[in-house]
C-alpha cells in the first residue's frame, strides 16, 4: 500500500470516530413542563425550577432538555396540553401552576412520572394515595396556598377592622373554587363577618369585580389564591389603588410590587423543590417513593408605605407579627 493511501485511510478513519461516538451516545432526556398560566410572569420560578435540578446535576441544553406548555390561564387547555406531552413521550412532566396541571397529567398516563406543585390537597384531588407513600406515578410539592383564605380573611379584619363588608374574589375556572368559597364563608361564620364573592376568570371580569366591590362599598378585599390572577397582579394592584381599597394577597410579590399585605409560602422555594425532586427521577428514583414535601413555613408581608397611602395606620401587633415589613 502507497504511503499517501494509508494516510488517506487513516485520516477517513479519525474522522468517522467523531460521528460513531455521537450515534452510540443515548437520547438527552426531555423534561415537559406543563403550567396553567403565561410565561412571562413564572421567570423567576422557571429558574428556581432549573436551580433546583442543578442540585441534582442536571443543566438544561448539557444534559437535559426542557418543553415547555403553557395555557395561558385558560384551565381547559391542559388536558390537550398534558396529551402532547405524553405523545411527545418526555421522561418527566413537571405539573405547575395549581391543582389543574397536575390533575391533567394524571389523566393523560399512568405510567410516564409526574412531579406536580399544587396548592391543593394531593390526595382528595386524586394525584397520590398519601404524603408519606405516594403510590403511582406522582409526587410532589404541596404549598397549601387555596387552603389559607381564612387565614388571610383574618388578617385583613385585623387590618380594618371596621370594615362592614369584605369582598373576596376568587376564579371560577380554579378547580379549588368551591373549596375556596366554603373555607373564607366558614372563617367569616365563625366571626360574624359579613362577605361577598366575585368572580373573575378574565380581565373583564376583573374590572366589573372591582367596580362591583366599590358599588357595594366594601371596606377590604381578599385576593383568593389562584394562578390567573397571580398573572395579573400589576392589574389587580393598579385597581386596588384605583379604587382605594384594602386588600390582602397569596404571595410576597403582590406585596413586593405595591400590595397593602400578603401572606402564603415562598413559591420560588417551591419550584425550586420540585426541580430537585425531577432530577432525582431522572437518576432512576420513583415518584412512588417520593414522599409529597410540603412547604410549612408561611410569610405574612405588609406594605407600610400603600397603607400610608390608604390612610391605614397598622395595628402595633399586626406589624410585630410580620415577616417582613416593606417600607
Amino acid at each position: 500500500m502507497r504511503r499517501r493511501d494509508f494516510i488517506t485511510l487513516v485520516g477517513s478513519g479519525v474522522a468517522a470516530w467523531p460521528l460513531a461516538a455521537r450515534a452510540q451516545q443515548p437520547a438527552m432526556p426531555v423534561i415537559g413542563f406543563l403550567n396553567s398560566t403565561s410565561a412571562a410572569p413564572y421567570v423567576p420560578f422557571v429558574e428556581s425550577f432549573r436551580r433546583g435540578l442543578g442540585e441534582s446535576g442536571f443543566v438544561e441544553g448539557q444534559n437535559v432538555a426542557i418543553e415547555f406548555r403553557w395555557a395561558e390561564g385558560h384551565y381547559d387547555r391542559l388536558p390537550a396540553l398534558a396529551a402532547d406531552l405524553v405523545r411527545r413521550r418526555v421522561a418527566v412532566i413537571v405539573a405547575t401552576g395549581g391543582p389543574g396541571p397536575g390533575q391533567a397529567a394524571k389523566a393523560a398516563t399512568g405510567t410516564i412520572p409526574i412531579v406536580f406543585n399544587s396548592g391543593a390537597d394531593p390526595v382528595r384531588e386524586g394525584l397520590v394515595a398519601s404524603f408519606n407513600r405516594p403510590g403511582g406515578n406522582a409526587t410532589g410539592v404541596n404549598v397549601l396556598l387555596s387552603a389559607m383564605e381564612g387565614k388571610r380573611l383574618g388578617l385583613l379584619r385585623e387590618m380594618v377592622p371596621n370594615a362592614a363588608l369584605i369582598a373576596v374574589l376568587l376564579n371560577p375556572a380554579m378547580p379549588t373554587f368551591d373549596g375556596q368559597v366554603n373555607d373564607v364563608q366558614e372563617a367569616a361564620r365563625s366571626v360574624g363577618q359579613r362577605l361577598h364573592i366575585l368572580r373573575a376568570s378574565n380581565d373583564g371580569e376583573i374590572d366589573a369585580a372591582f367596580a362591583a366591590a366599590a358599588e357595594l362599598r366594601a371596606g377590604a378585599l381578599l385576593v383568593g389564591a389562584d394562578p390567573f390572577l397571580f398573572t395579573r397582579r400589576e392589574h389587580l394592584l393598579g385597581l386596588a389603588s384605583r379604587y382605594s381599597i384594602p386588600a390582602i394577597y397569596e404571595l410576597r410579590e403582590y406585596a413586593a410590587a405595591g400590595g397593602l399585605m400578603s401572606y402564603g409560602v415562598n413559591l420560588a422555594e417551591a419550584y425550586r423543590l420540585v426541580g430537585v425532586y425531577t432530577g432525582r427521577i431522572l437518576k432512576g428514583d420513583k415518584p412512588a417513593d417520593l414522599p409529597v414535601q410540603q412547604l410549612t413555613k408561611f410569610e405574612f408581608v405588609i406594605n407600610l408605605k400603600t397603607a400610608k397611602a390608604l390612610g391605614i395606620e397598622v395595628p402595633p401587633g399586626l406589624s410585630a407579627r410580620a415577616d417582613e415589613v416593606i417600607e
